[in-house]
């Protein structure tokens, strides 16, 4: 779960970023739709390295993480808004938590009608879930890519493959909306 110290963090720093120009506002349908791509490809490489026979681990959550990382950056351009390049990884996952979790609990909302009173607890746990996710395998990708050997577990791996296919399968919901 994302807690409020983390909301209250994420927002201090997204509007620093916005009065640093670390994210300016902007719409760009060409960069969302190369975002877009990006996304896919990356998702896309992720899924072939997880059945290659040389077990390449690191590669699987790296692609998975950037999968996540492009279709995130889609997201918030057609939002309005734009990363930079200075700590673009730091800058996206703070906006996520700003401009996208309440969309998101909204969709989810949406989706569960069915469920009774509990339904916007669910929405809120799954919305908070997936946008935590970005950020364990943004952690994780930099633990794996230079702190740790080749061999790293599969299972870490394929968890990283699982979240870059939700986080993204989520994502494209709000793209639609």
């Amino acid at each position: 779960m994302i807690d409020e110290k983390r909301k209250k963090e994420a927002k201090s720093n997204f509007d620093r970023y916005l009065a640093e120009g670390l994210i300016k506002k902007e719409r760009n349908d060409a960069s969302k739709g190369m975002y877009l791509k990006n996304a896919e490809i990356s998702l896309q490489v992720a899924g072939e390295l997880s059945k290659s026979p040389l077990k390449p681990h690191l590669w699987v959550i790296v692609c998975a993480y950037y999968s996540m990382f492009y279709i995130a950056n889609a997201v918030l351009i057609s939002l309005g808004y734009k990363t930079q390049h200075k700590i673009a990884h730091k800058v996206t996952s703070d906006a996520l938590i700003v401009l996208v979790l309440h969309l998101l609990k909204k969709e989810l909302l949406e989706s569960y009608e069915a469920m009774q009173k509990d339904a916007l607890d669910l929405a809120a746990i799954k919305a908070e879930t997936i946008i935590e996710s970005y950020d364990l395998e943004l952690d994780k990708r930099s633990t794996f890519q230079y702190n740790m050997l080749e061999q790293t577990k599969e299972s870490k791996a394929i968890t990283s493959l699982q979240r870059a296919k939700e986080f993204a399968f989520e994502m494209k919901k709000i793209l639609a909306v």
